[in-house]
């Protein structure tokens, strides 16, 4: 994994890449504008930096070009603008850019972006295509009487503490108590069904975003409203 410097004058976008990049196993930087980028970019040496371009003292170009003729852009620089046009996209190309992107960035471009940026030239090859996925047959509920479901009602095999079904690997068969509030039936069913998920992709919030359909940022802030461990998940799946 890499060393990141993430630059941008915005809290909000700093907070959100650093969440992501640091899901995905990169260690990351944060500086707010020009001036603490040089300090960062001195002292730590990142392999990557994303850069935004509006900034209130330095602009990123500017900046990009200062690296650029005092010989310290020895890493791969991402820009990102919100307000880029075509012309400022290619003078950041000229200037050594390795990629530009336009706010607001999707979570697949801007990770598709860092592993282009990382692969070191002649490191490149053709991924292999993914194994196709398995094929589950229907589940049935027992208990099922042909009108609804009953109170007790389980899936086929019933289940286990999370401590044990983190430690033997995600199961996707479990047992819910039906007889009780509508909200806390659906709250233990999501908590169990985003906790498999995370067990299941090895605690990758990035994997399980794309898995359950949902934005990274509401899946975060539904994981915390269900009190699930995300450190626990990960810990488990080790």
């Amino acid at each position: 994994m890499a060393t990141i410097l993430v630059v941008d004058d915005e809290l909000g976008i700093r907070a959100l890449l650093s969440e992501i990049l640091t899901d995905e196993g990169h260690t990351v930087e944060l500086a707010e504008n020009a001036a603490h980028a040089r300090r960062v970019r001195e002292s730590l040496r990142p392999d990557l930096v994303l850069l935004d371009i509006w900034m209130p003292d330095v602009d990123g170009v500017t900046l990009l070009k200062e690296w650029s003729t005092s010989g310290q852009l020895t890493m791969p620089v991402i820009m990102m603008s919100g307000h880029g046009t075509i012309d400022t996209a290619v003078e950041a190309t000229k200037v050594g850019a390795s990629a530009f992107l336009e706010k607001p960035i999707t979570l697949q471009k801007l990770l598709r972006a860092v592993d282009q940026a990382l692969v070191k030239p002649g490191q490149r090859a053709v991924a292999a295509p993914a194994p196709a996925p398995a094929v589950r047959p229907p589940q049935r509920l027992d208990g099922y009487d042909g009108h609804g479901a009953t109170a007790g009602t389980a899936l086929s095999s019933p289940a286990l503490p999370l401590a044990a079904s983190l430690h033997e690997g995600p199961r996707a068969e479990q047992s819910f108590d039906l007889d009780r509030p509508l909200r806390e039936a659906r709250d233990a069913f999501e908590k169990s069904y985003f906790e498999f998920h995370l067990a299941k992709e090895g605690g990758s919030m990035t994997r399980v975003a794309e898995k359950t359909g949902l934005e990274r940022t509401h899946l975060y802030r539904k994981l915390k409203q269900l009190g699930v461990d995300l450190a626990r998940s990960k810990r488990g799946a080790l």
